[in-house]
């Protein structure tokens, strides 16, 4: 949980950059948390609408000015160390689940629904399109768990880890129970089957991992519907922008984006430090990539201490950087 956390966070100012020449120019030497900066100069936010039927579909609150405009960064107003939206409503599921000592649907769909239409919870500009399909169903009165859509976006794996650190927590440790409510839970919203399929394969590999089994050899056995042990080979011999944006999607699409977040954890399975970083270089949608990238290169190695000590989402799980 902590990996995707931080390596969200090390992308975030460098989200959604397809152009890496202009992420290079405005980040010269990104080697750690950074603030974002305006203006983005991949910026397509200006091109995006939304409009809330009523109050049950305010999501974007005082964010709302912003949205038209050119140049925008997407989380203008986050801190370095800072996470997006749907790392800090992993965070949420987390905190929730501990609190009552189990998993319910519903009352997590409570509870996003309460944080999401609380004024100056979140300080992200940009809100996925799952967020606001599922907030316009429900400002037309569809109950909670009939708002989700079907959307194959790598954002949709991004509560899986947290989720997964919960249930260990309160001790669901057999791996067919977590598949089940890892795959139930990312259905509320990214009803697909791509999400679901990238859901059991991260679940698989990190309870490999989680086992002491090696990184790579479990990213051959249930990741090889996105790429076998040759391709992968293959792929590290090249620069990663080699690889991710010209043989692999930078973008948020699955199945092919879980594949270009595999091909990094296999290059850097040794170093998760080198991973997250080559993660964020690479630019796109980095920070949904970082679930999975960070995730598995920090069950596999640990963390080094001083990516934790900026975190800020430490402060929210009450935990100490030692």
């Amino acid at each position: 949980m902590l990996g995707a956390l931080v390596a969200d966070a090390v992308a975030m100012p460098v989200h959604w950059y397809y152009d890496t020449r202009g992420l290079d120019q405005d980040y010269p030497a990104l080697d750690g948390y950074a603030a974002p900066k305006n203006p983005h100069s991949g910026s397509i936010l200006w091109r995006s609408k939304y409009k809330p039927r009523n109050q049950r579909g305010d999501i974007l609150h005082d964010q709302a000015q912003y949205w038209g405009q050119r140049g925008i960064h997407y989380h203008q107003f986050l801190k370095a160390g800072e996470n997006t939206i749907n790392f800090k409503l992993s965070v949420e599921l987390y905190q929730l689940i501990r609190e009552n000592r189990s998993y319910d649907a519903e009352q997590w769909l409570q509870r996003y629904i309460d944080r999401m239409l609380e004024p100056g919870w979140h300080h992200d500009t940009y809100l996925e399109e799952y967020h606001r399909a599922f907030f316009d169903n429900y400002a037309q009165g569809k109950a909670p768990l009939n708002c989700g859509i079907d959307d194959l976006h790598i954002g949709g794996l991004s509560h899986v880890p947290a989720l997964l650190a919960a249930l260990e927590h309160i001790r669901v440790t057999e791996l067919d129970a977590q598949i089940a409510t890892a795959t139930g839970h990312v259905q509320l919203t990214h009803r697909n089957q791509h999400v679901v399929r990238a859901t059991e394969a991260l679940c698989r590999i990190l309870a490999e991992v989680q086992n002491g089994n090696d990184l790579r050899a479990a990213i051959a056995e249930h990741g090889r519907a996105w790429a076998t042990p040759s391709q992968f080979d293959t792929w590290s011999l090249f620069e990663d922008r080699a690889v991710i944006g010209k043989h692999l999607t930078m973008a948020c699409y699955l199945p092919e984006s879980f594949t270009a977040s595999l091909y990094l954890c296999w290059k850097y399975a040794d170093n998760f430090s080198a991973g997250v970083l080559a993660n964020a270089h690479c630019g796109g949608d980095n920070c949904h990539r970082g679930v999975v990238v960070g995730s598995l290169l920090a069950a596999a190695n640990g963390i080094d201490a001083h990516w934790l000590k900026e975190l800020q989402a430490l402060h929210d799980l009450n935990l100490s950087p030692a």
